[in-house]
């Protein structure tokens, strides 16, 4: 989808997504001690982003729909934080280098030649002794999972993002996890996704 389809996505009062943080981001950032900047790559709605400022974070929150970032200020300003929200496309954004204490991806799903390039530009914009976290859809997900895409071009494994960033970042984890969700009729399925956490060198 492209910013325009995902703009009428987000257009109306309604969150697509819940409030509350993703439980993996939420899991694996409640005890990181806050430590300066933190940017949200494909921040949508802010729910991410708005958790990470009320922890403490001085957070950029990067995305490509105008719309979502609006609905992230709002979201912000009712929590009482701010965010400095970036409007840019991140497969040509480039984050200023060794700037964040932390880089938060979740659920970005474009082809992956362009993923590989927001990863690379991801760990350059970490600093030293920072965080580098993603989740995402794993690309055994359409197989042996529940919802998500299912073009296996804009799919990946943990071990393809853990690869990438291991040349200047220790990896912490790199496994897929299971998530469960409520399907349309209500019932409990369960979904596959990566998850990688590092810490940059």
């Amino acid at each position: 989808m492209d910013a325009a389809s995902w703009d009428e996505r987000y257009r109306g009062s309604e969150l697509v997504w819940k409030a509350e943080p993703n439980r993996f981001v939420e899991q694996e950032l409640a005890g990181l001690q806050p430590t300066g900047r933190a940017v949200d790559l494909a921040a949508g709605e802010g729910r991410n982003a708005v958790w990470l400022a009320e922890r403490g974070w001085e957070v950029d929150a990067v995305d490509f729909s105008a719309v979502a970032l609006e609905k992230a200020e709002r979201q912000a300003a009712d929590r009482g934080v701010r965010l400095r929200t970036v409007h840019a496309d991140l497969t040509l954004w480039t984050p200023p280098e060794a700037t964040y204490n932390l880089a938060l991806i979740a659920y970005l799903h474009p082809p992956w030649p362009d993923m590989t390039q927001v990863l690379t530009r991801a760990g350059a914009a970490v600093r030293e002794g920072g965080t580098l976290l993603l989740v995402g859809h794993d690309a055994a997900n359409p197989e042996r999972g529940h919802g998500g895409p299912q073009d296996p071009r804009v799919l990946y494994t943990a071990e393809q993002v853990a690869d990438l960033w291991r040349p200047y970042a220790d990896i912490l984890r790199a496994e897929t996890v299971p998530r469960t969700v409520t399907d349309v009729d209500g019932a409990g399925r369960t979904a596959l996704d990566a998850l990688v956490r590092a810490v940059r060198r």
